[in-house]
């Protein structure tokens, strides 16, 4: 006798294709941002690693990016989705933002390693990046 709650073999894969959508959007974003912070250490235009970045032009930089990789985010997590493209945005927008948020709290104990107004743009432009990507997708598609 199944219970309306039991899983079956094609919700777990399902589950499963939803929580690698989200994963790889996750890798991919960071991944994105380390080789572009490495490749800005290596020409010389940020600091070397472990030292503070004040600078506004070089966090304006640094944001930009990552705001760029933020919308890729969530036009990838919107077309690797099994289904429902806009919950797996939102999903992955609150771990964004989560996460974001996390950097601000490291940016107020640690006001040496940069201005904290970067963090906070930082986590408050997570979601509406990643939303931007999954209407991206939407409407390609």
């Amino acid at each position: 006798m199944s219970t309306p709650f039991a899983a079956t073999p094609a919700s777990n894969r399902r589950i499963g294709r939803s929580i690698v959508a989200v994963i790889v959007a996750i890798l991919a974003n960071a991944i994105l941002s380390l080789i572009f912070d490495q490749l800005f250490h290596v020409l010389g235009v940020y600091p070397p690693w472990g030292q503070p970045m004040f600078s506004p032009a070089l966090n304006v930089l640094a944001l930009g990016y990552r705001i760029v990789f933020g919308v890729f985010a969530g036009y990838l997590v919107a077309r690797l989705a099994p289904s429902d493209p806009a919950r797996h945005a939102r999903i992955l927008g609150v771990i964004a933002t989560v996460l974001g948020a996390g950097g601000v709290l490291v940016g107020i104990t640690h006001r040496e390693l940069g201005p904290i107004w970067y963090p906070v743009l930082l986590a408050v432009s997570a979601y509406p990046a990643i939303g931007l990507g999954a209407a991206w997708y939407r409407r390609a598609r």
